[in-house]
């Protein structure tokens, strides 16, 4: 897959195009690509994946804050790389291209700048200025030539279709194994490990504390079993998300550690990545350390018996 920032010299063989925000590249996202890379292998051409340089909402709202996304660009980019695309195109969202009309966009970017033979809408997208552009609205436009229009079949589960909403609302009640069905791989966090208190090695527990990108979501607190990557290879893990009321009863501030079983290495400022398995129990406080320490000996036991 070849990465391109922006339009200047870009310039792919008969193209089937598709735009969006990608957040996750769940399994519906996979569907529609797949229909992009099939229908461009169908026609002799090229498979032309369109997303953005930040997400649309970190313009389109003012208030910047608690975007909450799946994946940050650089994951974006790392997943797609595995689908069999032939280019990414990474376009600069700005206030101008939000306010860009629908069919002005497909008529000026689309077709004039990318030279798109066919245009795939996924499930239920729109595109254009405040989202008018539906799959029905672009077939409308004028001026389409010989451009292609088409839709590409959602996924459902169960009854839902398969969105990057349903990813986070899962998330954010702390349903992993649901995400990670709907992803298609198991959610992750990554971040620079961080010095933090040093109390869990002090009853037989050493943390890692990682902080993350802010705009990635955290799923709810809680205590989850997670594969551990560190320098490349994998661990069992058990990773805190939350306040440690056992240890700090008036604190509000969340920390995210990790508990790396069988690891005991020095990795203060290197970057880990944290892979959800599954959710063990939400967070609680403990009379004292004795019993948070008889409950994080469980938790290991739990986490060891997922690993086999």
């Amino acid at each position: 897959m070849i990465v391109h920032r922006g339009y200047e010299g870009f310039h792919p063989v008969n193209p089937v195009v598709t735009v969006g925000v990608f957040d996750g590249v769940h399994r519906g996202h996979r569907a529609l690509l797949k229909a992009v890379t099939s229908k461009a292998a169908a026609i002799g051409g090229e498979s032309v994946v369109m997303t953005f340089s930040v997400h649309p909402r970190s313009i389109l709202e003012k208030d910047q804050h608690g975007l909450m996304l799946l994946t940050t660009l650089s994951e974006k980019i790392g997943l797609l790389e595995h689908l069999d695309i032939d280019h990414l195109l990474i376009a600069d969202f700005n206030a101008e291209f939000a306010g860009t009309a629908a069919c002005d966009f497909v008529k000026n970017v689309i077709k004039a700048k990318i030279g798109a033979k066919y245009l795939v809408f996924g499930y239920d997208h729109r595109i254009g200025r405040e989202g008018e552009g539906d799959f029905n609205t672009i077939r409308q436009c004028s001026d389409l030539g010989n451009l292609v229009v088409e839709q590409a079949s959602g996924v459902f589960s169960g009854e839902v279709a398969i969105s990057s909403s349903a990813v986070r609302d899962a998330l954010l009640l702390g349903n992993v194994d649901i995400a990670n069905e709907l992803l298609g791989y198991e959610y992750e966090l990554s971040g620079k490990v961080i010095t933090g208190r040093m109390i869990g090695r002090s009853f037989g527990f050493p943390t890692a504390n990682i902080r993350t990108d802010p705009d990635k979501l955290v799923p709810a607190k809680g205590v989850y079993a997670v594969k551990a990557v560190v320098n490349y290879k994998e661990f069992p893990g058990m990773l805190s998300i939350g306040t440690n009321p056992t240890i700090n009863p008036h604190s509000l501030k969340r920390s995210i550690e990790v508990h790396i079983i069988g690891f005991d290495e020095d990795i203060y400022g290197k970057k880990i990545s944290l892979r959800f398995v599954k959710k063990l129990r939400d967070e609680r406080k403990f009379l004292n350390t004795d019993a948070l320490t008889r409950q994080m000996e469980k938790d290991k036991l739990d986490t060891l018996n997922l690993f086999g």
